[in-house]
């Protein structure tokens, strides 16, 4: 219970072919069909999600929890997908595939107004959004961790590799979160975990002290963890299985590596703030 807040509505996460936003004790629950990415706000009271139609097109809705009520957010785009609420829960960035065939991260506020795509004038593709703090979002390109104001300025480039070491894998849905002190940096990547009869690198969820570069493995060997998710206060959630094959559970964990599995099914989990 330490990990979860008291909120009616503590964590969302997918289960199959819905999704889940459920309270602390489980009693109470709202699933939505046909729907993926789930994203909790912080305050727990809406949920973003994405909804993919028989054309293959992907579109971002809202929630609101206490009403039911729910929206598409007003993007003229047929393909963005993926919510991350800021720390306040004042606006949502998403990756959306632009007209001149570029992945970009856009910026929308929680109102639904104020849309624009950061670093639109480049022909950087960048991949897995996150907030490291109100007004700075990252992303990356499998070699660069970029960090951009929320006026859609590229503030930053940090190479991956000198960052991390080569010995860690990236894909385009890894994810990055800055600790809320700016001091570490949390992620899910591939190591070189033999896993009998696996495809590919196993994945696993690290902590990286920036000042010292020295990074702490949080998930334990044999699980892979395909996502990651580090709320405004530091809380880490994250979906794990034996691989390969096995049914993914979800796990919450602190920056030292204490870790609770929390749900027996299901994956891609979000948290809200205590």
């Amino acid at each position: 219970t330490a990990f979860l807040s008291a909120k009616k509505f503590a964590l969302a996460y997918q289960d199959g072919e819905k999704i889940v936003a459920t309270s602390i004790d489980t009693l109470k629950q709202i699933s939505f069909g046909g729907a993926t990415d789930p994203a909790i706000s912080p305050d727990g009271n809406k949920l973003a999600y994405t909804v993919s139609d028989t054309a293959g097109h992907r579109t971002i809705w809202v929630a609101d929890l206490d009403n039911k009520t729910q929206a598409q957010l007003p993007v003229d785009n047929n393909n963005y997908y993926g919510a991350v609420w800021s720390p306040s829960g004042q606006a949502i960035a998403f990756n959306l595939y632009t007209k001149e065939n570029r992945w970009k991260i856009a910026v929308i506020k929680a109102d639904f107004t104020g849309f624009q795509i950061l670093d639109s004038g480049t022909e950087m593709n960048v991949f897995s959004p996150s907030w490291k703090n109100e007004n700075e979002l990252i992303a990356h390109d499998l070699t660069n961790l970029y960090t951009f104001n929320n006026t859609g300025k590229l503030i930053d480039t940090k190479s991956l590799a000198a960052l991390i070491g080569k010995d860690l894998d990236i894909s385009s849905s890894n994810h990055f979160f800055y600790t809320s002190d700016g001091k570490k940096l949390v992620f899910n990547a591939g190591n070189s975990d033999v896993v009998e009869n696996g495809v590919g690198p196993n994945e696993a969820v690290y902590v990286m002290d920036l000042a010292t570069k020295k990074i702490d493995r949080i998930s334990p060997e044999g699980f892979d963890v395909p996502y990651v998710f580090l709320t405004a206060d530091d809380r880490i959630f994250y979906s794990a299985s034996k691989t390969p094959g096995g049914l993914p559970k979800i796990y919450a964990a602190d920056l030292t590596g204490k870790i609770k599995m929390i749900v027996d099914k299901g994956m891609q989990p979000t948290g809200t703030l205590k």
